[in-house]
């Protein structure tokens, strides 16, 4: 099987300019007249809103534009800095397994974060990819600090799937204030920069290449 053809935007793209973009795209993959694609970009300051969020959750509403995003998922950040990837992929052809889409997902993240030296992790009930924090201040039942580098929203329509991950490379933290991300609270949000690591997005993308074809290309 041919892998999915890779597109990189130098500009931050607007949000409702990349919803349309998708749309199209899985639409010609349904129509058999386009590839899959792996779309890495970066959007302006902005919010989404998955099919799962709550009001209560949108802490500061006139602070940046929030769009609906149709996605599952909650409340989630997006701005510069943010190495968004979108992938558009026939899961028809991949094994028509969302749950397992999911962890490849999440893998493909993880082994991102891996080639900088950073253990990122799943953690049961808490959608995303964590690293432990052990400078922090524990929580309130003793268990090492932890923050959320990555974030993962899917949408599937007729086993094609799009949306797919945010990786925080060096966004500014103080934007997610206006949230509860991803409806989770107690936790912090953190980057590769804020975790003292001088990496620049063209170091991330190679970095995403190489980790998505072990996750997603590999016999």
């Amino acid at each position: 099987m041919s892998g999915p053809d890779w597109m990189i935007s130098k500009s931050p793209v607007p949000y409702p300019e990349a919803l349309d973009a998708m749309e199209a795209r899985v639409a010609g993959i349904l129509g058999g007249t386009a590839a899959e694609q792996i779309w890495l970009l970066e959007h302006p300051p902005l919010y989404t809103a998955g099919t799962s969020a709550k009001a209560a959750d949108l802490v500061e509403p006139d602070r940046f534009p929030v769009f609906e995003a149709r996605r599952g998922g909650e409340y989630t950040y997006h701005g510069p800095g943010q190495r968004v990837a979108y992938a558009m992929l026939d899961l028809g052809r991949r094994g028509r397994d969302v749950r397992a889409y999911v962890w490849q997902l999440e893998e493909w993240i993880i082994r991102t974060l891996a080639a900088f030296g950073v253990t990122g992790a799943r953690r049961a009930g808490r959608v995303g990819v964590w690293v432990v924090r052990p400078e922090k201040t524990p929580g309130p039942d003793g268990a090492p600090a932890e923050d959320k580098i990555a974030a993962i929203g899917v949408r599937v329509r007729r086993w094609v799937a799009f949306h797919g991950i945010s990786l925080n490379v060096e966004p500014d933290l103080t934007h997610y204030d206006g949230i509860v991300p991803c409806g989770i609270e107690g936790y912090g949000v953190t980057s590769l920069v804020d975790l003292g690591l001088p990496v620049t997005m063209a170091d991330v993308d190679l970095a995403l290449r190489a980790a998505f074809e072990s996750v997603f290309e590999a016999e």
